[in-house]
């Protein structure tokens, strides 16, 4: 039966759902309404709004036409015309951030921290890769053969891992703390991904997560500042947090925006490079890259930091196992995360160690020590 009453926002997010996931079924799930409720909606929206989408070949903003289905009567005329469109999901990005922004706005700005130490070494740079922290994720030992793991257990772990990784630190005039994408483990109420609708197990509500993860980066920076004259924040999307890990970035961008002291590298793009000297690092997520490929892309995305420098690095989440290759040019080196196996990790075998690594670069002579701080270390401590 028709749905006389829907409207043109409950339609849309029908025809997006629908486009995203392939099937009625599995987007009336993902929306959470009964299946009739979701066909209802769509068969109404698209008779009642298919004028606004495509009586002068446009598409509401977000959306793009994939086709158009014309109806003729006995004479052959034209009686009615619907345009088919399916979500662009650049511009819902777009749209997504847009909004992020404007809500920025209102945040407090953070004042400018003293320097209480102005013995740094300008030639060495500290590097803080963190893999895929997942918070959000919810893991149940007795499920996964492993520990616990739940948002609280994930802001204990990192900040205390930054704490004994920076205090083991050199005082470099320069910190790079660098999330390598997949810091929140959902990136919707659904608790699914959005690249392939996998369902996670998720801890809590996704505003409760999104107010512990930031609370706990400000404080993995403010550990930082403690001991370093600048801290840059390199917020890596990944392929679970598209546009939360970039909301992230916009967010911290305008709380330190009157903290100079504080470097948000909030560019809405998947790499981002940072160069010290004749060091390059490069930094992204790697679930749509190959290793191999890293040094190539590197060279064409920054070919003058290229030629400048003698020793690049290319630091990479996903897979969450310890793994480092020296390519033509460029070393690639995969890092492994601080976070417990949920249950489709444990179920499909997907084990790896857990620790969090500090990474010294020297200007003219690239990496000359790291420090390692593992799981059992923070175990033990505990």
């Amino acid at each position: 039966m028709a749905n006389p009453g829907v409207t043109y926002e409950q339609w849309q997010d029908c025809t997006s759902a629908l486009a995203m996931h392939g099937t009625k079924a599995e987007a009336a799930k993902v929306l959470g309404l009964p299946y009739e409720t979701f066909r209802s909606r769509l068969a109404s929206g698209n008779t009642r709004f298919a004028g606004r989408a495509g009586v002068d070949g446009s598409s509401p903003d977000g959306y793009m036409v994939k086709g158009r289905s014309t109806l003729y009567g006995p004479d052959g005329e034209v009686k009615a015309e619907w345009v088919k469109t399916t979500a662009d999901r650049e511009r819902l990005l777009e749209i997504a951030m847009e909004a992020v922004k404007e809500s920025a706005k209102a945040l407090p700005k953070l004042r400018p921290r003293p320097i209480k130490d102005k013995a740094y070494n300008d030639e060495l740079m500290t590097v803080i890769p963190w893999g895929d922290p997942h918070f959000g994720c919810y893991a149940w030992g007795e499920e996964t053969g492993g520990e616990d793991f739940d948002t609280d257990i994930a802001k204990r772990d990192l900040c205390a891992a930054v704490d004994y990784l920076v205090s083991q630190g050199p005082r470099s005039k320069q910190c790079v703390i660098a999330n390598l994408g997949d810091f929140f483990h959902a990136d919707n109420h659904a608790g699914m991904t959005p690249g392939h609708g996998n369902v996670l197990d998720v801890d809590t509500r996704l505003q409760r997560v999104m107010r512990i993860g930031v609370s706990a980066v400000r404080q993995c920076i403010h550990t930082a500042l403690e001991r370093h004259e600048t801290v840059h924040f390199v917020p890596v999307v990944g392929n679970h947090d598209p546009v939360l890990g970039m909301a992230m970035g916009v967010l911290l961008a305008n709380v330190y925006e009157n903290e100079p002291r504080v470097i948000v590298h909030d560019a809405p793009t998947l790499r981002h490079y940072i160069r010290h000297g004749k060091t390059l690092l490069g930094f992204v997520h790697g679930d749509k890259t190959k290793d191999a490929n890293l040094p190539g892309i590197m060279a064409t995305e920054k070919p003058e930091d290229w030629g400048k420098t003698r020793h690049r690095y290319f630091f990479r989440g996903h897979h969450h196992h310890d793994s480092r290759v020296e390519f033509n040019g460029c070393i690639v080196e995969q890092v492994r995360t601080l976070a417990a196996n949920d249950a489709y990790a444990a179920g499909g075998g997907y084990l790896s160690g857990r620790d969090m690594k500090l990474i010294v670069m020297h200007s003219e002579h690239g990496e000359v020590g790291r420090t390692t701080c593992s799981i059992d270390m923070l175990r033990d401590a505990a």
